[in-house]
């Protein structure tokens, strides 16, 4: 087995009426980007779309991004509230091959901590294919509260981050290893590997 991490490649789907007719900049890509890149140690190729609140368009890019780019790993952000244009839940499971209720379910209960609206939120995880594809809030602040959760308080409340690398793992995807200072990654001590470099 080589010493060298396993490449990763990310897709990164900001889904937005406005921000993709350039009305405002999108802010939930940088948002992914910047956080993702702090937590993972692998080398990262990204994905990224910008794209209108269309269930057809969505549901177009993620089956592109898992099937043709071949991304191990895909997150959305935007489009998860009951507003009538908020359909990404919707195209997201209707490219599902399984459906990750345990994503969701944390994601609400994570930003519950901070808003009473949280419950609002219908964000979805799904695997297609070798690919997770997880429904992330659109606000930067909430993209990073809920993939680190809170670990400081007591008790602490876990973010999703946290189980992605073991579900990649289960589902033939590339062994990601994380800056445990921002997200340690949990695995089964069966599931580990020795540290590696990039």
């Amino acid at each position: 087995m080589s010493d060298l991490l396993d490449p990763l490649r990310i897709g990164l789907v900001s889904v937005s009426d406005r921000a993709s007719g350039g009305v405002y900049e999108d802010k939930g890509i940088p948002a992914l980007k910047d956080w993702l890149s702090r937590v993972v140690k692998n080398p990262v190729t990204w994905e990224t779309r910008l794209i209108p609140d269309e269930v057809e368009r969505i549901s177009a890019a993620l089956v592109e991004l898992c099937d043709t780019a071949r991304c191990d790993l895909v997150f959305t952000t935007g489009g998860t509230g009951p507003a009538p244009r908020d359909v990404t839940p919707e195209a997201t499971l209707a490219v599902a091959h399984k459906v990750m209720p345990g994503f969701g379910e944390q994601m609400r209960q994570v930003s519950l901590a901070f808003v009473a609206t949280a419950i609002l939120s219908r964000q979805v995880a799904v695997i297609r294919g070798k690919t997770l594809v997880v429904n992330l809030p659109g606000q930067p602040k909430s993209i990073a509260e809920t993939l680190e959760g809170l670990p400081r308080n007591t008790p602490p409340v876990h973010g999703i981050f946290a189980a992605i690398p073991y579900c990649v793992d289960l589902i033939g995807g590339p062994y990601i290893e994380t800056h445990d200072e921002v997200c340690k990654a949990f695995r089964p001590k069966s599931a580990m590997r020795p540290a590696r470099t990039a």
